[in-house]
């Protein structure tokens, strides 16, 4: 069969251009876009990861993982076994303090998240929209300085995307564990409610279907083994639940203006408003 040009899951749609993801924490960039992570870099994208902290705060899944007790360090490692699974070309980890990302040292990360813009010149930045996924504070201080950040280049200034949640897909997956009658009946996503990720978030303008990525999704959440022990549904659904779960990454544009071409929404479908009755 020929190849159809305007398959957009053709190799090379994306050839040349380069994804800049900035979050927080490592296993951020598998939860919220490892799909769309992965798909560009298969559409010949280069994509790279900023990532602010090493995670060092978090959650211990199993405490002979972390033997020494440095947490950050085993996270970085996971980090780059996630992203090797993804597609990732870079990863970069700054110094920042987990958990402070929203009050600490506010200029020196704006001016990093600048310099990453200058050095990788790309064509679209992603990071949290403003309720940071589940009003994690981490993560709506990484959308506020990516965000300050993109703002201050101007006209050189590349397209921006908030990567959102819809709501009750948490939910779903959660219920889809507890279908497989393994998941502990307390299983939650590090104590999270799962009704809180999506929850007021703004709608998104485009989704990208990720279903044929969503299994390489689910394996790099799970190279994350710190954060993603037997109490974590994630630990217990399949390939299929991924595929019907995990299968659409919603994004919206931030209203910034730039001379950039719409460079995600190539792998993407626009959402149509409901017309109100």
């Amino acid at each position: 069969m020929a190849d159809d040009p305007a398959d957009p899951h053709r190799a090379g749609l994306l050839a040349g251009r380069t994804i800049l993801a900035v979050f927080a924490h490592p296993d951020d960039e598998s939860l919220a876009c490892g799909g769309t992570l992965a798909r560009a870099a298969d559409a010949g994208a280069k994509v790279v990861l900023l990532c602010a902290t090493r995670g060092e705060s978090g959650s211990i899944s199993d405490l002979s993982l972390v033997p020494d007790g440095d947490l950050g360090r085993v996270r970085v490692r996971e980090l780059a076994e996630a992203a090797a699974v993804l597609g990732l070309a870079e990863v970069t980890i700054l110094d920042h303090h987990d958990g402070d990302l929203r009050w600490a040292n506010v200029p020196q990360l704006h001016e990093e998240i600048v310099l990453a813009i200058r050095r990788y010149r790309p064509d679209a930045v992603i990071t949290f929209g403003n309720d940071g996924l589940y009003w994690h504070l981490d993560h709506i201080g990484i959308h506020e300085r990516t965000f300050t950040a993109v703002l201050s280049l101007g006209a050189d200034a590349p397209p921006l995307y908030y990567v959102t949640m819809a709501q009750g897909l948490m939910r779903a997956v959660v219920e889809a564990a507890h279908a497989k009658g393994g998941a502990p009946p307390d299983s939650s996503f590090w104590g999270i409610e799962p009704d809180a990720f999506g929850d007021a978030a703004e709608p998104p303008t485009f989704t990208i279907d990720v279903r044929d990525w969503a299994s390489r999704k689910l394996a790099a959440l799970r190279c994350h083994r710190t954060q993603m022990g037997p109490h974590n549904p994630f630990a217990w659904i399949d390939e299929s639940d991924a595929r019907r779960y995990l299968g659409t990454e919603q994004f919206r544009r931030a209203p910034i203006d730039t001379s950039g071409d719409a460079v995600l929404e190539r792998l993407g479908e626009p959402v149509r408003e409901r017309k109100q009755a």
